[in-house]
């Protein structure tokens, strides 16, 4: 297991030592505190849902706390299937590789509620793959590719500007079906419960990459307030109707060049709707466009004081052998990241020639720079990680 400094310091390895030093960012030897943070130092996070369970909170909290040291790294449906095995129990792709799981797992709920949700064998599965993270003290992080609640497409299908109006319009045939698929994620979250009985909390997010066209709930379908009205919509029937109370709530905008502030904020549905601010960045292999982001991304968290992380990355079919240290490390090097997750590796089986993976399996030119990556000071895996269902020091959550 790597060593992992619980502090607000920033890490900088000396590689001819061998050790890590600390560049203070508070506290110095001269500081006559003497390490003991005063009262007044201490952060308070804001919370989108005031009757969130204590686990609800404390991970919260330590998702703040981790970003002032380092960043989890973190891999889609990294449990539940990798390039070439499928439903095997305890595997990874990461953990081939490292010899230790993601820190954070990423799932999808979109197939568990909506349409195709009877008979879908891989409800079971995901329920298993989320159950055995808890267990394992990872966090856990659901995104929803729902299909078109209107035309009966899929999540891509843009063609009606009326599929939100109809969401939003009470009593409507759109609107039924789409409290029904609520009803379905309400009804599965509520069941995950731990080792000891108590709720699992799940990073929740809806509507991601809503800045872009291609998604039903994007800005080719919707207006500025359509879109807000629909993401409240959503917080409010699973906090106050369903009385979900084990979800944080993470919004993700696409990112994929340069963007400002502004960019960030473009549909923001305000500070009491929004957790976590994520971002999905698919820059290619450009690291000064996401060093760019990532600085942007944090800079705006810290103004609104939640935690924030890259929500999905990577390059489809990437062969650079020194990714890891140059394309992901580098530009998170220094930031006050929370996670960085890299997107799914799909089940492919034996054909070789589908490149359609987004972080390292065995057998990749890459495996040794994630090695490296793996073993840098400010990298979380599932090891390295405090507990994060307890309340961390200095964190207050309201």
């Amino acid at each position: 297991m790597k060593i992992k400094f619980f502090f607000n310091f920033k890490l900088t390895c000396i590689a001819c030592l061998g050790l890590s030093v600390f560049s203070c960012s508070g506290d110095t030897p001269d500081d006559p505190t003497n390490g003991n943070e005063p009262e007044e130092n201490k952060v308070t996070l804001s919370i989108v849902d005031k009757q969130a369970t204590l686990e609800t909170k404390s991970l919260y909290s330590n998702l703040w706390t981790i970003g002032q040291q380092g960043f989890m790294f973190g891999h889609h449906d990294d449990l539940m299937y990798g390039r070439k095995w499928y439903n095997e129990q305890g595997r990874s792709d990461t953990k081939d590789v490292c010899g230790d799981y993601p820190a954070v797992y990423s799932l999808d709920f979109a197939e568990l509620s909506d349409d195709r949700h009877e008979g879908n064998e891989e409800t079971a599965i995901r329920k298993r793959c989320i159950l055995e993270a808890r267990d394992r003290g990872m966090v856990i992080t659901a995104c929803a590719h729902w299909n078109n609640p209107l035309t009966g497409g899929d999540a891509w299908d843009n063609t009606s500007d009326q599929v939100v109006v109809e969401i939003l319009k009470d009593g409507s045939d759109t609107n039924m079906k789409f409290k029904q698929w609520l009803d379905r994620i309400a009804d599965f979250v509520l069941a995950l419960k731990d080792n000891t009985g108590r709720p699992i909390p799940i990073i929740f997010r809806p509507f991601h990459e809503h800045t872009q066209n291609w998604s039903w709930w994007g800005n080719r379908c919707t207006t500025e307030q359509q879109f807000i009205n629909l993401w409240k919509f959503t917080v409010d029937y699973l906090r106050n109707t369903k009385n979900v109370h084990q979800l944080l709530y993470m919004i993700s905008p696409q990112m994929d060049s340069q963007k400002t502030e502004s960019d960030f904020l473009f549909r923001w549905p305000g500070d009491d709707y929004v957790d976590v601010i994520g971002m999905d960045c698919y820059q290619g292999l450009s690291p000064t466009v996401f060093a760019g982001n990532i600085k942007t991304i944090c800079q705006l968290a810290k103004k609104k004081m939640k935690p924030c992380g890259v929500s999905e990355t990577g390059v489809e079919g990437f062969t650079a052998s020194d990714y890891w240290t140059k394309q992901i490390l580098s530009p998170a090097t220094g930031r006050s990241l929370a996670f960085i997750i890299t997107w799914r590796n799909k089940f492919v089986g034996g054909n070789d020639s589908d490149n359609h993976y987004f972080s390292v399996w065995k057998g990749h030119p890459s495996e040794k720079d994630f090695i490296k990556f793996y073993n840098s000071s400010i990298t979380y895996f599932c090891n390295d990680l405090p507990n994060m269902y307890e309340m961390a020091e200095g964190v207050e959550v309201k």
